[in-house]
């Protein structure tokens, strides 16, 4: 992915290694079972807690971090990424008359951090965070994602913010909260259910950014979508639950297998058009 020379966002916080974080987008250089229900609640889910079945025990914490050079470029990708979703969807938005587009926050923590959803350490992934409109991100993530499954490449990195932003343009257009409400008078199979069509959605706008952002930009370079789709296949709630146990509970799905999240992506990757991301009104066997 071709990032060089792209802007920073203003809109990253980096609180690693410290209580007071830093804005490296204006210079600067995830729990109990309780507290994870309520952010996976109130976040629309996210990307880390099904990874987590894999990778939550390969994670450790350093009372001093020290960030390495490919801890900075990452967060320097990072915050590139954010900047690209804030000019995509300003776009989007002023095109398609939904109002201004406000951007969320970006937090960059190591270890633990505490969210407007609550406390979280790294082992919840990456996720986000409608009551204080914040993606929340530990860099480790990254790696992990390379060693334990096998996904790499920066745009896939860059597929795992996008996913984490449109929730959060889902929250802005009401449908993660109309969701959540309707997923509180449903048993447990179907709020999974519902909880899967939010997830395709997000994989959905995270093509139509890619889309978009490849127009404005030219950032996509040859392989980068296959990198991404790979990373969709490997967090497929199949997928992971047959490398974590060796079986498939298709009722315990929340984000959707393999072959829905790469369709979706692929789909959002085509068309480039966000109108077309409606995971709502089809029946479920046929996402």
């Amino acid at each position: 992915m071709k990032l060089d020379g792209r802007r920073l966002s203003n809109n990253v916080v980096d609180k690693r290694g410290s209580h007071t974080g830093r804005n490296i987008g204006i210079g600067g250089g995830i729990v109990g079972v309780v507290v994870a229900a309520v952010i996976t609640l109130l976040s629309g889910g996210n990307m880390g807690d099904v990874v987590n079945q894999v990778i939550q025990s390969n994670f450790t914490y350093a009372d001093n971090y020290q960030p390495t050079a490919e801890d900075e470029r990452l967060a320097e990708l990072s915050s590139k990424v954010l900047a690209g979703t804030e000019d995509v969807w300003t776009e989007e938005f002023r095109k398609q008359g939904w109002g201004e587009y406000q951007p969320p926050k970006l937090v960059l923590f190591n270890g633990s951090v505490n969210s407007g959803c609550g406390h979280a350490t790294s082992q919840t992934g990456p996720f986000y965070c409608s009551a204080d409109q914040t993606v929340y991100l530990d860099l480790a993530f990254f790696r992990e994602m390379q060693s334990q499954i096998g996904a790499s490449g920066d745009f896939a990195y860059a597929y795992v913010i996008a996913h984490e932003v449109g929730h959060h343009v889902q929250y802005l257009l009401g449908t993660l909260q109309e969701a959540h409400n309707r997923m509180g008078r449903m048993s447990a199979a179907d709020a999974n259910k519902m909880s899967v069509r939010l997830e395709l959605q997000a994989d959905y706008y995270a093509g139509v950014w890619a889309h978009r952002d490849n127009e404005m930009f030219n950032s996509l370079e040859p392989g980068d979508v296959e990198n991404a789709i790979n990373a969709a296949s490997k967090i497929g709630d199949d997928y992971l639950q047959r490398k974590a146990t060796g079986r498939v509970n298709p009722e315990t799905f929340n984000h959707g297998t393999s072959a829905q999240r790469t369709r979706w992506l692929q789909k959002g990757v085509n068309t480039g058009d966000p109108l077309q991301g409606d995971t709502f009104s089809p029946s479920y066997t046929s996402l």
